[in-house]
């Protein structure tokens, strides 16, 4: 938790003359009222004042940092005086005190007094901080000061602006992509960049794979201008309410921030008002019938892909773990050691979850917490495959059937949720508890227990036919799926090819999965490779920025490649694809398998036929980037 979020300019009072101790805690707590975050003043001082009968909060070295945790507080925030000529606190060194902070923590906030209080202290033992902070002319620089010295003690953090000369941040964001990995991050940071560029400051959200970060206040959204959201799945949008938004992909945060700014600043955006009847999506309202499905499903793939990845990767160790071992690749084959079984056991109760998980998610993103029950048994019964009385035993439908499930239960519960808008309102509190749940789970039920044996045919016959493509055939889908993974660098195509990678491993053809994730970790290398070797193809900023693509190429993060392709879409696109494709081929020519979707040379140890796996990524990111040096003019200087 950052000072600076928690100071506000009404909040700070600089050349403050307090006679005693008794008028700095009267006029500390009046500059916390005007902060807006104290709801009865006379009780947030007694706070104070009994925390002060234990023994005072001034620690020496000039400095007092009076505390309060209480009910009167609604939200954690700091007040803040510089007393050049120092006032008696009762110091433990007898000397006077110039720098004062109180802190309001609310009485369910957990410890963020002693947060609060420990980072205060941390950064002010600094004396030169110290000094700083009482020559400050004016709030603007003591904000600034603060700011400037929490960046350099946590360069690690991310750091919301400190805000416009009335104290208000002018633009919000948040970025959000269905992997959380790179898109969200990318945008965010061309969004601050553009907001730099043109004098305005934004605040981004971040919803990566590691949850929200940077998360939007609302005391944040009622003042600011308008709210950006660049997403490509679900986010809270009913906050929103009220506020100009302006909703579109997340790879807009990427290529035009300035022009997404500059529609919030001339009041260009519409204002956006929330239904209330289902989580918004962030579609833009006159978005096509197809996108809306394409991020209903990518909700679903986000937040799948943890099972997937973890589940895959237990397994993957089991099997490499009874291969150093030599035990026979029979059926029993990843449970033959005591520590392979161990972790075979726990990733194939992981993968358990895959499918049902996805359908879960694809219904709650269509309609919000009432669709996730319904998607998520619906998902359970295509995974195990219930039919009407049995008949011919369990038919498992597996991922297609997942999508059935997923989307069938999302729109299935907002027809059910309509047809209950005209019930009694005593009825209100029941629905979502008792109706929505009981309706829905009988209509899943008896539609995936009709439709599992049809789905289940179709699932049978694609892995069959996987299963008996001959060489030629796995080579040319090879080339195609690694082709997909450049095309768009982690669009549409990109995603179409991941997850049909995914779902081949469900359904246990391991050789797809290694086409698609050397296909996409083949553009970033191809193009540091030619930063690095053609460097009169590019410009000074292209070829320092190049070095970064060799970590996100090895990593797997196709994303890396985009700020190039976005350059020189004509030149870039092809070569990286050509060479993907190169790779994808290859790697399935020499019958690679990978169970682990995700992870990039961090998973090469449990790769089938790894050696050779590296040949075809190498020869995949050579030719990538010998058909780059010979589209690419050459440049000089440096990027505009």
């Amino acid at each position: 938790m950052r000072i600076v979020d928690l100071l506000c300019r009404e909040s700070i009072q600089l050349n403050a003359s307090p006679k005693s101790k008794a008028e700095a805690v009267d006029l500390l707590v009046a500059l916390q009222v005007k902060g807006g975050n104290i709801a009865d003043p006379d009780e947030y001082k007694k706070g104070i004042l009994a925390r002060e009968e234990q023994g005072s909060t001034a620690v020496g070295e000039g400095i007092a940092i009076p505390h309060a945790k209480s009910a009167a507080v609604k939200a954690p925030s700091l007040a803040a005086i510089t007393v050049p000529d120092g006032v008696d606190y009762e110091a433990l060194d007898d000397e006077p005190s110039n720098l004062l902070f109180m802190i309001a923590a609310p009485a369910g906030g957990g410890d963020v007094h002693l947060e609060v209080l420990s980072r205060l202290m941390t950064i002010l033992m600094d004396e030169d901080f110290r000094a700083n902070l009482l020559a400050a002319k004016d709030k603007e620089e003591f904000l600034k000061v603060i700011d400037d010295m929490e960046r350099e003690k946590y360069p690690d953090e991310p750091a919301a602006p400190v805000g416009t000369a009335d104290g208000k941040i002018r633009v919000l964001a948040v970025t959000a992509c269905p992997t959380g990995i790179a898109h969200t991050y990318m945008a965010a940071e061309a969004l601050e960049k553009a907001g730099k560029k043109l004098g305005i400051t934004i605040k981004v959200e971040t919803n990566g794979s590691g949850g929200a970060k940077n998360v939007l206040t609302q005391k944040e959204i009622e003042a600011c201008d308008g709210i950006i959201v660049a997403a490509d799945k679900t986010v809270e949008m009913s906050r929103f309410d009220g506020k100009k938004v302006i909703k579109t992909k997340v790879s807009d945060g990427i290529k035009i921030p300035e022009e997404l700014i500059h529609k919030i600043e001339t009041g260009d955006a519409p204002v956006y008002h929330h239904s209330g009847a289902k989580a918004d999506t962030a579609s833009s309202d006159n978005e096509s019938f197809g996108r809306r499905m394409y991020k209903h499903l990518m909700n679903g793939v986000s937040n799948m892909l943890p099972f997937t990845v973890a589940g895959g990767i237990f397994i993957a160790i089991a099997f490499l773990i009874d291969t150093i071992a030599g035990a026979p690749q029979d059926g029993n084959f990843g449970s033959h050691i005591a520590a392979a079984a161990f972790f075979k056991k726990m990733g194939d109760f992981t993968f358990s979850f895959m499918v049902p998980v996805l359908a879960g998610y694809i219904a709650m993103s269509i309609a919000d917490r009432p669709g996730f029950l319904v998607g998520l048994v619906g998902g359970y019964l295509a995974s195990a495959g219930s039919t009407f009385a049995n008949v011919g035993g369990d038919i498992p439908s597996g991922f297609l059937g997942a999508l059935l499930a997923g989307f069938a239960g999302g729109f299935l519960m907002l027809g059910i949720e309509r047809l209950c808008d005209n019930m009694p309102k005593a009825l209100n509190g029941i629905k979502p508890v008792l109706i929505y749940p009981l309706a829905g789970l009988g209509i899943i039920s008896v539609i995936m227990c009709a439709v599992n044996p049809f789905m289940g045919m179709i699932n049978t016959g694609l892995s069959n036919f996987l299963s008996g493509m001959g060489d030629s055939s796995k080579i040319v889908l090879g080339c195609i799926l690694g082709g997909m993974m450049s095309i768009d660098m982690g669009g549409p195509f990109n995603k179409a090819a991941y997850v049909f990678g995914t779902a081949a491993i469900a359904s246990g053809s391991y050789d797809i999965m290694a086409a698609v994730m050397i296909g996409g970790m083949v553009p970033p290398i191809a193009i540091a490779l030619s930063t690095t070797f053609f460097k009169n193809c590019w410009t000074e900023e292209e070829r320092k920025n190049g070095l970064v693509n060799y970590i996100m190429g090895l990593s797997f993060i196709t994303e890396g490649a985009i700020p190039y392709a976005a350059s020189d879409p004509l030149r870039v696109i092809p070569a990286c694809a050509t060479g993907a494709a190169a790779a994808g081929g290859l790697s399935m020519a020499f019958n690679c398998t990978l169970m682990a979707p995700h992870g990039g040379i961090f998973v090469f140890a449990v790769v089938g036929n790894w050696a050779m796996y590296l040949v075809s990524l190498a020869i995949g990111s050579a030719v990538g980037m010998l058909l780059l040096t010979l589209l690419k003019k050459k440049k000089k200087g440096k990027a505009a």
